[in-house]
């Protein structure tokens, strides 16, 4: 289905829970941020009758998130669920890896087509400070490894000032067969604070300086709008997402649902509608494909990013 900026809309973003056993400052700032009550999130028989709704308008591919979507039981019979559906093109999951390598073969037996994983430094202490909590680099860096050799995996490195240190090693991480690695512009939302000096052009240089021949590929890796650079001693491709300082709306193919079942056409805007409402109150297929056509018609042009103001809520409610 296309919006009215002739946008074909086909990826759905699904937040599974607003919990996580992190507690990074972009997407859950506060030790004490408050989580929405079990009732008030979406089950999973009720995604799965909002991705049928969504696949009868020709949205094929879903992406599952949290929170940490991988805290929450049996994620891998959702995914099963989803890929079962006639006309669903792929399901993917982003996640800390912490939790990934205990649950993988049991994602891959119900079908998971990709992997992305948000690490943000390879250093312990560096981690241990962003994250507040323990947790050492290596176990993700193992379940990682080991997921990449079954499936395509990504790093996601939200660009911050404490970790420019790191960007040479999580860059070097591509080296390895099935990985690539993405630097993600830190979003203005919640209590995120988009730095104006921490581009992917910044970002670029530094990496030229360890591989001289980084250059653009040209490449579609995955349903994300990153862009991907090549280099003769990596096999894997380093990307950047730069919503921030280089706006992609234009191609935005996306709509995203929270964990308490709240459609919104952009990450920047609170704006959206109550699916979960819909889907409690007996809405037949029909009322969900008309609430999502209307979420799609109402898809804004840009982002509000650089404008002085974004979403008040914080990214592991909205789904990251």
């Amino acid at each position: 289905m296309t919006d009215r900026y002739g946008r074909t809309i086909r990826y759905l973003r699904i937040s599974l829970t607003d919990r996580c056993n992190l507690r990074c400052r972009y997407c859950m700032p506060a030790e004490g941020v408050p989580l929405r009550p079990h009732g008030e999130i979406l089950r999973y028989e009720e995604i799965v009758e909002i991705a049928k709704a969504a696949l009868a308008l020709g949205i094929d591919t879903f992406k599952l998130t949290g929170g940490e979507p991988l805290v929450r039981r049996e994620v891998p019979a959702l995914v099963a669920a989803l890929k079962a559906l006639p006309g669903t093109r792929q399901v993917t999951l982003t996640t800390n890896g912490l939790l990934l390598g205990a649950q993988l073969d049991a994602l891959l037996a119900a079908g998971l087509d990709a992997v992305n994983v948000s690490l943000d430094t390879l250093d312990d202490e560096e981690y241990h400070a962003l994250t507040r909590r323990d947790f050492p680099v290596a176990t993700v860096l193992d379940n990682l490894r080991r997921a990449a050799r079954q499936l395509p995996v990504k790093v996601n490195a939200v660009l911050l000032s404490e970790t420019a240190d790191q960007w040479i090693p999580l860059a070097g991480l591509a080296a390895d067969p099935g990985v690539d690695v993405r630097f993600i512009e830190e979003m203005p939302i919640g209590k995120g604070e988009a730095a104006p000096e921490l581009t992917a052009d910044r970002v670029l240089a530094v990496l030229r300086s360890r591989w001289p021949d980084l250059a653009p590929c040209g490449e579609k890796r995955g349903n994300g709008p990153a862009h991907y650079y090549r280099a003769a001693g990596l096999s894997g491709r380093i990307g950047f997402i730069d919503a921030v300082s280089h706006r992609f709306c234009a191609n935005c193919d996306r709509l995203r649902l929270t964990c308490t079942g709240i459609l919104r056409p952009c990450l920047c805007y609170d704006d959206g509608i109550d699916l979960r409402a819909l889907v409690r109150s007996g809405a037949g297929p029909e009322a969900l494909q008309q609430a999502i056509r209307q979420a799609i018609a109402e898809k804004p042009e840009a982002h509000c990013f650089g404008a002085g103001h974004g979403s008040e809520q914080t990214m592991n409610r909205i789904g990251g």
